[in-house]
């Protein structure tokens, strides 16, 4: 290949993966696609986050409530806020994130707040587009975590900063 043609590939090839990487449509697949292939997601039991009693939420056999890898990893993977939420009533409480309090603290224990998300989600349905986020504005995603019966568990976030 002359070399004008592997530069202009190359230079196309790290376009492209610029255009991906605040996308948060690709992030959300990325994340998801992570947990799936540590297994099928599930209720069983309980589990204490930040002092409050939730479902404890597993993908396979790995308990997601306070364990950060993956939200971490796809921070460093994109840059991204991550979140998977449990259901617990009609509240979607955040269990595992790389989102900070003010304090410097990850938000576990908080609830997803009433918002466009929030509607959508709770009948079943994603969301992406603009958020406020404990109040920074993010282009967001979130997808329903069904488990084996369809029925929703849990919700998966991922936000860019704006």
């Amino acid at each position: 290949m002359h070399l004008f043609a592997r530069f202009a590939l190359a230079a196309t090839v790290v376009m492209a993966g610029a255009a991906h990487a605040n996308d948060p449509k690709a992030t959300i697949a990325d994340l998801d696609a992570r947990l799936a292939k540590i297994g099928a997601p599930k209720i069983d039991g309980t589990e204490v986050v930040a002092g409050k009693t939730v479902p404890a939420i597993f993908f396979g056999e790995r308990k997601i409530n306070n364990n950060y890898d993956v939200v971490d990893a796809v921070r460093k993977a994109h840059n991204a806020t991550a979140t998977i939420f449990v259901k617990d009533g009609d509240e979607f409480v955040r269990v595992s994130t790389n989102v900070l309090t003010p304090e410097g603290k990850r938000g576990v224990g908080t609830a997803l707040a009433r918002n466009a998300a929030y509607a959508a989600l709770s009948t079943g349905k994603s969301f992406c587009g603009p958020i406020d986020v404990l109040g920074t504005a993010f282009d967001a995603c979130y997808n329903p975590i069904k488990d084996a019966s369809g029925k929703v568990i849990g919700v998966s976030y991922v936000g860019h900063k704006k």
